[in-house]
């Protein structure tokens, strides 16, 4: 054997057949405008690419994504639609994460303090490293406040909506949750509630403001369409200047610095993560990823629970009651593990409407996927693309998936739980700074839990009406009603 051909390195055979991958791109930049306005006004996020899965028979397959001009420079993606070729963007080895957190675009740093932030570095990088070891330190010393802090906050929410539905007919959960969810994360992690300090009662509309111009490219306001052009001229054409939220921003950034002392000390001594930087991935940690989830996670839960109706309610407050009641009256970690219903709707909640639903990552060399029948070859610098809401209702591997079935991960049902990918991973892995799975995971499906398990001790039943609001639902109570035991 020769040495040039002992040294070629071969790609594994596909085990499929190896087919080129539909799909284009249109014409330079007019491609990417015709798609983006498919995506945000004539067929919507949902239908635009399942008339694509259905034109080209296919879930892989080439489409530009939004933005586009002139916020990205290159929208062209490869989508990953199906629960085989999906995973691929959880494979650090073959998939670069840098600059990619947002997808085809990324936000000026003058929005975090002039840092790339954690959630932009690729795990390779040494400073993603020290950040992610420092989040999931921070996280593991404020687990066991939370139970306790979910209690107090989110009884107040439910008093406050119970006096609403009294005085109005209704109550918009979503408004409560917003500053209940900011005072409730922003006390776990610095031991303060955020009225206290230098935000006052103003913490998450300062927070809001800051998060929309940031966003804002991958939203639509749900106008009439006769104002598309405006509003895709407004939000998706040219990217927002830092410069118009830096006072809002300023005044976050101080409160935190000033409240996170034992925080940043921390983050100096044990990561060797300066304060400054380390003040503004606390930002984004707390504001972006987790308020800016909870703002979708919670009204997301209520929606599809309540849209399940009065039989799901029965089982889920019987088991509820009773391993509480097993445990003393109290709300543990032990007793929240023995509810496999009130976990199983937890899991479902996050398959079928994850909060981030759109993954990213850039191939680091030419590479084979699969999907369920077919191969495909990804060249080195392509991105790929996943919209975890088709992903995750994948029908080959999921019964019924369109629906929501509160025990479809009771029993055998927990082998599936490796299909469940709302952390930007599967849910039977951890988070470690060797990945980008969220360093919240383990806490996002414990508030999640928390927040059933006391609504199941309140109530017995409740009633709402769902509508949309930006990124996720917007669920408005009409009935709540109280526990009759």
């Amino acid at each position: 054997m020769s040495s040039s051909s002992s040294s070629t390195v071969r790609k594994p055979q596909p085990k499929l057949p190896l087919k080129q991958i539909p799909g284009d791109y249109g014409v330079p930049f007019f491609g990417a405008i015709k798609d983006r306005y498919d995506f945000f006004y004539n067929q919507g996020r949902d239908e635009f690419f399942k008339a694509r899965i259905q034109k080209y028979n296919s879930t892989v397959f080439r489409t530009n994504m939004p933005p586009g001009p002139f916020i990205a420079s290159n929208p062209k993606v490869v989508t990953v639609l199906d629960a085989i070729s999906f995973p691929i963007l959880f494979d650090n080895s073959k998939i670069e994460k840098r600059d990619i957190f947002d997808g085809t675009y990324m936000p000026s740093t003058d929005f975090t303090g002039g840092y790339r932030i954690c959630s932009f570095l690729d795990p390779t990088e040494a400073k993603h490293t020290s950040l992610k070891n420092f989040f999931l330190s921070l996280l593991s010393a404020n687990h066991k406040n939370v139970i306790l802090l979910f209690h107090t906050h989110f009884t107040d929410l439910f008093a406050k909506a119970e006096a609403q539905l009294l005085k109005d007919g209704k109550s918009d959960f979503n408004t409560l949750n917003d500053q209940t969810s900011f005072d409730f994360i922003f006390e776990l992690f610095f031991g303060q509630n955020p009225s206290n300090t230098s935000l006052g009662s103003k913490s998450s509309t300062l927070v809001t403001l800051w998060l929309l111009p940031q966003l804002s490219p991958q939203i639509t306001l749900g106008l009439p369409k006769v104002f598309s052009v405006f509003e895709d001229f407004l939000l998706h054409t040219f990217p927002f200047p830092a410069l118009f939220v830096k006072p809002a921003y300023n005044k976050v950034y101080k409160a935190f610095y000033e409240s996170a002392a034992k925080a940043l000390d921390e983050a100096e001594s044990k990561f060797g993560i300066s304060r400054d930087e380390a003040c503004h991935n606390l930002v984004f940690l707390v504001c972006f990823n987790a308020y800016g989830g909870m703002k979708l996670l919670f009204p997301s839960l209520l929606k599809w629970v309540g849209l399940a109706g009065e039989e799901l309610h029965r089982k889920l407050r019987d088991e509820i009651r009773a391993v509480v009641k097993e445990a003393g009256g109290n709300i543990t970690l032990a007793a929240l593990d023995k509810m496999t219903l009130t976990k199983s709707v937890v899991y479902e909640a996050l398959r079928i409407d994850p909060s981030v639903p759109f993954q990213y990552g850039k191939a680091k060399e030419d590479l084979i996927i699969e999907s369920h029948d077919a191969a495909f070859e990804i060249k080195k610098g392509e991105i790929l693309f996943g919209y975890q809401t088709i992903a995750t209702r994948d029908g080959k591997i999921f019964e019924n998936p369109e629906e929501f079935v509160g025990d479809r991960f009771v029993g055998e049902g927990e082998k599936l739980l490796k299909y469940v990918w709302w952390s930007n991973g599967p849910e039977t892995v951890s988070p470690a700074a060797a990945n980008k799975q969220c360093a919240g995971k383990d806490l996002v499906v414990l508030m999640n839990r928390v927040m059933l398990v006391e609504f199941f001790l309140r109530y017995d039943t409740f009633t709402l009406d769902v509508g949309t609001f930006l990124l996720g639902p917007k669920v408005t109570f009409k009935t709540l009603t109280p526990a009759s035991s």
